[in-house]
């Protein structure tokens, strides 16, 4: 069994935290969580992109634009979860480990365990 929990990208039935303990990182319910983040993602891209689109068409009432902020807030809340999610699955690196050589490695990928 995972001794690393994973934090799910929806709340339970209460609007609290759901986390996946397992051992088989390819079950069922961690490619529906992928999925949904993949999903969450997206959608938080598009509606930035109509924010920007709505934000350069300067006739926006003021409805149209607290409906926009309150979108805008779910997206960010469901990022901000996968960030969350994603960064306590990394691999955690001890100063005594070895590391691999990173050397070779495209920039964006260097420095997690640097």
């Amino acid at each position: 069994m995972s001794t690393r929990p994973r934090l799910l990208p929806w709340p339970d039935s209460a609007g609290k935290r759901c986390y996946l303990v397992t051992d088989d990182g390819d079950s069922r319910l961690s490619r529906l969580a992928d999925e949904m983040e993949a999903t969450q993602l997206t959608v938080g891209a598009e509606l930035l992109g109509h924010a920007g689109e709505m934000l350069r068409a300067h006739k926006v009432s003021k409805g149209e634009l607290r409906f926009l902020v309150k979108c805008l807030r779910e997206a960010l809340s469901d990022a901000l979860r996968v960030a969350e999610s994603r960064g306590g699955r990394l691999p955690v690196c001890a100063d005594s480990e070895p590391h691999e050589s990173l050397d070779d490695a495209p920039e964006s990928e260097r420095g997690a365990c640097e």
